[in-house]
């Protein structure tokens, strides 16, 4: 039990008993699709792709891959927008109390402003798209280099290998 001690007041936090519970391993499911509830983004319900041996970098197979993928991601989104403007209209109250509008128009600029998000990245998915059916997929838009397949099952918009994006990250920081 630690004390910590404010303006007089005493407060005694206790640590959980478990604070790390364990995850069941999953055995029910089809082999590559995550357990119930275990799901982060549409990308966890795909196996990461295996290169045969001698099988050229970004061929037919890895673009389809990487086509599929995208396009789930894309219409789970669209189908959360609509899901969320759907919401929106429905709950749509004029509440009498002063808090409780304030409340709901904090909510609702929050969704906006995460359904804007979406929106974009939705954009930057179809560009995406388009640069698997153009050929420059999976290319470094800095250096020219390979991307690297798990890379982009990592980030599948991605544009920049590895180092070119640490290099960014870098300058980012140094310029504040």
């Amino acid at each position: 039990m630690v004390g910590w001690w404010r303006a007089g007041y005493a407060l005694e936090f206790r640590a959980p008993e478990n604070p790390m519970p364990a995850v069941e391993p999953d055995t029910g499911s089809a082999p590559g699709v995550p357990p119930m509830g275990m799901t982060e983004s549409p990308l966890s319900g795909f196996t990461p792709y295996q290169p045969k041996k001698g099988e050229a970098y970004m061929g037919e197979p890895q673009k389809e891959h990487f086509r599929q993928i995208l396009r789930a991601w894309r219409d789970e989104l669209s189908a959360e927008m609509d899901r969320a403007r759907h919401r929106m209209q429905d709950e749509t109250v004029n509440y009498p109390d002063p808090t409780d509008r304030a409340t709901q128009e904090s909510e609702m600029t929050l969704e906006l402003r995460t359904r804007d998000r979406e929106r974009k990245l939705i954009r930057k998915i179809e560009e995406t798209l388009d640069q698997i059916d153009s050929g420059e997929y999976g290319y470094c838009e800095s250096c020219g280099a390979e991307i690297g397949l798990r890379r982009l099952e990592a980030r599948p918009t991605a544009t920049l290998c590895i180092d070119c994006k640490s290099l960014a990250e870098i300058r980012e920081r140094q310029m504040g």
